[in-house]
């Protein structure tokens, strides 16, 4: 007598295959990482350039070389733990300090690098200098840093918006990130 093999029946495995696809689809939540957010200026054919004058000590300069060392204010460092707090008291001078910035609608700060600078040294210094200009404007606002990113993150919730706009007011977020150098020039 000879055994046969018992078959599965496969005629609802696509229906089954399409619920489980479609319950995926329906459950699953896409984070909304954006990325860097940066504000890009338009492209050159929307507008003329305008001839800027800056001031030197408007100007704070951070550069980083190919192998990633660092010259802030065109001296060269290694320890960078307390460039958010330079960077504070250079934004927020308000004209005490000769050397330093004016006011800060004027403070800006310059970032540049070299094509060879690790993308990892590029977004920790960028951290630290938005990190810097979010602490001042939470302080500006009487919340703390991350209070102020989360009503940043969100401006369709009124007390957000108004969070926000109470710590930017008069303080314009100043970067300055110039096109790298080639290795070498």
């Amino acid at each position: 007598m000879a055994r046969t093999t018992p078959e599965i029946p496969n005629a609802s495995m696509a229906d089954i295959a399409f619920l489980l696809l479609t319950f995926f689809l329906v459950t699953t939540t896409m984070p909304n990482n954006s990325g860097l957010s940066i504000a890009l200026p338009p492209p050159p054919e929307a507008t003329p350039p305008d001839e800027v004058k800056i001031q030197e000590r408007n100007m704070f300069k951070i550069q980083v070389n190919s192998s990633d060392a660092l010259l802030i204010e065109g001296v060269p460092r290694e320890d960078i733990s307390d460039l958010k707090e330079e960077i504070k008291t250079f934004v927020l001078n308000n004209g005490r300090n000769p050397e330093s910035s004016d006011t800060p609608e004027k403070a800006i700060v310059s970032f540049k690098t070299d094509r060879g600078t690790s993308h990892k040294r590029f977004i920790q210094l960028l951290d630290i200098i938005q990190a810097a200009y979010y602490d001042i404007y939470a302080e500006q606002a009487g919340v703390t840093n991350a209070k102020f990113r989360e009503a940043a993150s969100d401006l369709s919730i009124p007390q957000n918006k108004e969070i926000y706009d109470k710590g930017r007011a008069g303080i314009p977020l100043n970067i300055s990130i110039a096109d790298p150098t080639k290795v070498g020039n």
